[in-house]
């Protein structure tokens, strides 16, 4: 069996990505339901605001399902003891040292997944105690690794590294582009950008449109200074770049930055001012569906092209 689905009890190795301002309980839900792993992206919520979504999620689905846990949250404290309370059984932390905490919530029976951006914190995270780690390479869409490794170049290298399962993120919205991870090395891919556009996604109209509008190119790295983060074009990534350029320290950027500016974006539709972070892979997106169609589309058309490989391996062969 699948490492990655008997890890979750799930029936298809594929992970919805806990995006900010776009992975609420209902996408989550909708994915778990499909056979894969929904997740709840905390990381735009308020402590109460993450329990509903917990308790609404378990209402709407019997399937397993986890919640995204950035670990640099100003109320960590507040969010850990939540999820334990909520007895939520899968938690995926990213963007913080997974040492500080992944043991409690191991005793406390849950499942820890922690992403990861390079060799050197892949290896720290499995001495932490995680259970898989997510690889995601800088073509995925919000915060991103500095070294600015592809998914290509990382899963590989992680694979090699560590001895746990290994999932692969970034540039992933096909069931092509998930036989690529798994011929790298991979057990189950993580994806975000494909799932945004989802009916089920809590992201504003407005930003499923200007996804779908992307074109090759549209998308850059960004504010390297604080935390790295790949923005779509619009007037506020374009002050960015500006101020980049003119070599601006951390404090303009912050100051640049303001608060909410995510939430402005991707949650009430400002595309001009607000901070709008999707992957590269929107250039190759184009049409809003149901969580469960995308879902079942990438793994269609995963078989197919597993069965493709084997039929050119036995023309090969004979």
């Amino acid at each position: 069996m699948n490492p990655i689905c008997k890890l979750f009890n799930v029936k298809y190795p594929i992970i919805q990505a806990g995006m900010v301002w776009c992975s609420g309980w209902k996408l989550a839900a909708a994915v778990s339901n499909a056979g894969g792993l929904g997740i709840i992206g905390a990381g735009s919520m308020y402590p109460e605001i993450l329990r509903e979504h917990i308790r609404n999620c378990k209402l709407a689905t019997d399937k397993p399902f986890a919640v995204n846990i950035p670990l640099l949250y100003p109320n960590i404290q507040q969010i850990i003891d939540i999820v334990i309370e909520e007895e939520v059984k899968i938690i995926f932390s990213s963007a913080g040292n997974p040492s500080a905490w992944t043991s409690i919530l191991k005793e406390n029976g849950i499942t820890v997944v922690h992403v990861i951006s390079n060799t050197k914190f892949a290896l720290k995270a499995q001495e932490a105690g995680v259970d898989a780690i997510v690889a995601e390479g800088f073509e995925a869409g919000g915060h991103n690794g500095r070294e600015e490794t592809t998914t290509m170049c990382l899963v590989p290298m992680i694979k090699a590294a560590v001895t746990i399962p290994v999932i692969a993120a970034g540039g992933i919205a096909s069931g092509k582009s998930m036989l690529a991870a798994f011929a790298l090395g991979s057990d189950a891919v993580q994806i975000g950008s494909a799932f945004a556009l989802a009916e089920e996604s809590s992201a504003h109209p407005s930003f499923k449109q200007r996804i779908i509008s992307a074109a090759e190119g549209d998308t850059r790295l960004a504010m390297k200074k604080l935390v790295p983060v790949r923005l779509l074009k619009n007037e506020f990534a374009e002050a960015v770049s500006q101020a980049e350029a003119e070599g601006a320290d951390r404090n303009f950027l912050v100051e640049l930055l303001g608060k909410a500016r995510a939430k402005l974006g991707m949650f009430e539709g400002d595309m001009e001012k607000g901070e709008l972070e999707i992957g590269q892979i929107s250039a190759m997106l184009n049409e809003i569906k149901p969580a469960k169609q995308i879902l079942e589309e990438i793994w269609e058309e995963f078989l197919v092209g597993l069965k493709q490989l084997n039929d050119l391996h036995n023309q090969i062969k004979h």
